[in-house]
């Protein structure tokens, strides 16, 4: 079988997974690997590190986190985008073993060869997001609909039309 993907250096960030043939929409990309760690173990070897902006785990669900600082297959390379062209599904066990669920990267739309790969890392910190957090995880995603940062807002935006009747004349 061809290859589909290759990692190579990105034009958002660093290194980026690139489609090197056409891809149709909802094919499995590629599985996103790495070293199992529990939540307690994550938490306890990358304490403190919020504020360097860059990660490699990845949340599989409520007891354990992927690692792909160790044996980490080239997903850990696809960047972020606001306007993403995959998507990351948490595939879980047949036999309920949350040891044995699966992050995989999925095509949301066709994707044209030659062209980035990106997802939405939703990025969850537990702290409060202060200026200075959203900057040290400043999103370079170039999207018209670019939010500025990979952390996910606290509480969901209001929607437009309360925002604006707010800010009328009367």
């Amino acid at each position: 079988m061809t290859r589909r993907i290759a990692a190579r250096r990105s034009p958002i960030h660093g290194n980026g997974v690139f489609a090197l043939v056409d891809i149709a929409k909802g094919v499995e990309l590629i599985e996103y690997r790495g070293q199992l760690l529990t939540v307690a173990q994550a938490d306890r070897k990358y304490a403190n590190t919020s504020d360097s902006g860059h990660t490699f785990l990845f949340t599989l669900n409520e007891k354990y986190v992927i690692d792909a600082n160790v044996d980490g297959s080239i997903a850990r390379w696809i960047n972020h985008s606001c306007a993403p062209n995959c998507k990351a599904f948490v595939h879980e066990s047949a036999d309920g073993d949350p040891r044995k669920d699966r992050v995989i990267i999925e095509a949301l739309r066709p994707l044209k060869a030659g062209e980035e790969l990106t997802y939405d890392y939703g990025i969850v910190l537990e702290e409060r997001l202060t200026p200075r957090l959203k900057a040290i995880w400043g999103c370079r995603c170039g999207s018209p609909r670019c939010c500025g940062t990979l952390l996910k807002p606290k509480r969901p935006p209001r929607p437009k039309s309360a925002a604006n009747a707010h800010s009328r004349k009367v």
